[in-house]
C-alpha cells in the first residue's frame, strides 16, 4: 500500500464560490503533487456509490444531494504520508472545530458545506482514487 497518495475532492461549494484555486494553491504551497486532477458533474447514483460507505447514517441524502448538487473537482496527490498530512492541511470535518489557517476553516461553511474531502486512510484513498481515475490517469 502506497503512502504517499491521497484523494481530494474540492467540493461544490468550494468550487461554486470561487475558492478553487486558492484552495489548489495552498495544496501546492504544502508540498503535494497533483498526480491526477479532473472536473466533474457526479450524477446522485454516482454519488450514492461512492458515499456508500455512510449509506446507514442520518447524513447520508443531504450529503449525496449535496454532492450532485454542482461540478466539483476531484484529484489524486502526492506527499510523504499523503493522508496525515492532508488531513492536517484541510483541517477538521467541522469547519468550526478546524484549527485556524486550514483550508477548512477558511473555506468551509457547516459539516456538509466543507470545501474539501480528504480520504481517511491510504486503502481508502486508493478505493477513491480508483472510483474517478484509471491507471493511466495517475501520473
Amino acid at each position: 500500500m502506497s503512502n504517499d497518495i491521497t484523494f481530494s475532492i474540492i467540493k461544490p461549494d468550494a468550487l461554486g464560490s470561487g475558492n478553487a484555486g486558492s484552495i489548489i494553491s495552498r495544496i501546492n504551497k504544502a508540498g503535494f503533487r497533483i498526480a491526477a486532477l479532473k472536473m466533474l458533474h457526479m450524477t446522485r447514483a454516482q454519488a450514492e456509490s461512492f458515499y456508500e460507505v455512510h449509506r446507514e447514517r442520518s447524513f447520508y441524502p443531504e450529503l449525496v444531494e449535496f454532492m450532485s448538487s454542482g461540478p466539483a473537482l476531484v484529484m489524486v496527490l502526492r506527499h510523504p504520508d499523503a493522508v496525515e498530512e492532508f488531513r492536517r492541511l484541510i483541517g477538521a470535518t467541522d469547519p468550526v472545530r478546524a484549527l485556524p489557517g486550514t483550508i477548512r476553516a477558511d473555506f468551509g461553511t457547516n459539516v456538509r458545506m466543507n470545501a474539501v474531502h480528504g480520504s481517511d486512510s491510504p486503502e481508502n484513498a486508493l478505493r477513491e482514487a480508483s472510483f474517478f481515475f484509471s491507471a493511466i490517469e495517475i501520473f
